[in-house]
């Protein structure tokens, strides 16, 4: 965002923000298509029939990252930039009172959980934990578009000053102060994922502008890059590739060996699970589904195909 919203100067409002909505309707609709996907379930007869609309999950990863994304960039490009942040420390403080006086920190007893279940209904939540709970519900949307604020302005930094040693030690400084926020906000508001926690956006960030840091020293300032080339591939194409390690997975879980399991199964049980039982087998499955994502990005980025939104 933080580079490619500069094109922005060169156009109408009205262009802005139709180039914002699609983007974030591409997004949000390519990850509640692949919720859909194959689109197809195996009926009580045997045969096949189509998936009901009535029990797909709304909510999920990428439509979070659409959300966010769209409702960033509005305030990003409408607001001045102390109204951002403004906005911003309201979104954070806001939630962790909406959480505190709405119910508790649990899975089942955070206001969250309720708001969903009254505007999704529990067929159109994740069910991965057990129970109907969506750690991409509607209300920890907000605290989530700090993120995508804080990144933004991240970026607009490193692009104003360049790869500089100032650029880096502001960054680390920054960072360290957000994660020692986090970590004092823990004792009251708990960094936690699953809910979205204001201590963990600022958390997130402030690794992550940490982490920028040391990179921007160790590629940039120090010259070491022969060994960028393989997180390189995953970054040309990641929407992409995302989408693969999804639908991959997916398909696993969809079709059958000859004894009844889903090719998963079969895969982890009968290959893997031999080879290391336990969770290094999970781990070397898990590394062999990356490792083909990456050898269809590394086929992209060769022959120059590159999946843009």
């Amino acid at each position: 965002m933080a580079f490619a919203m500069k094109k922005f100067t060169n156009m109408s409002n009205s262009q802005v923000i139709w180039k914002i909505l699609k983007r974030t309707l591409i997004i949000f609709m390519l990850g509640y298509l692949m919720y859909w996907f194959p689109f197809f379930r195996q009926s009580v007869s045997g045969g096949l029939e189509f998936s009901p609309f009535s029990l797909t999950r709304i909510p999920g990863v990428l439509q979070r990252i659409g959300v966010c994304y769209g409702i960033a960039a509005m305030m990003i490009y409408f607001l001045p930039k102390r109204i951002v942040w403004a906005t911003s420390i309201i979104f954070l403080l806001g939630y962790w009172l909406l959480m505190y006086m709405g119910g508790d920190y649990t899975m089942t007893g955070n206001l969250g959980i309720y708001i969903d279940k009254l505007l999704l209904g529990e067929n159109h939540m994740y069910h991965g934990e057990g129970i109907a709970f969506d750690p991409e519900g509607i209300l920890s949307t907000i605290p989530a578009v700090v993120n995508v604020i804080i990144g933004y302005y991240a970026g607009v930094f490193i692009r104003e000053k360049g790869n500089t040693y100032e650029t880096v030690a502001k960054l680390m400084i920054a960072g360290a102060v957000l994660v020692a926020i986090a970590y004092f906000w823990n004792i009251e508001f708990p960094i936690n994922k699953k809910l979205w926690t204001s201590s963990f956006v600022l958390y997130t960030c402030g690794l992550a502008m940490i982490i920028l840091g040391i990179l921007i020293y160790y590629i940039e300032l120090a010259g070491k890059r022969n060994w960028t080339y393989f997180f390189e591939v995953f970054g040309k194409n990641p929407l992409f590739i995302y989408l693969l390690s999804e639908v991959l997975v997916i398909l696993l879980y969809t079709f059958t060996s000859g004894k009844g399991q889903s090719i998963y199964e079969a895969l982890n049980l009968g290959l893997y699970q031999k080879i290391a039982p336990g969770p290094i087998g999970s781990l070397l499955f898990a590394l062999s589904v990356m490792f083909f994502c990456w050898l269809v990005g590394w086929w992209m980025d060769r022959n120059k195909k590159y999946v843009r939104v």
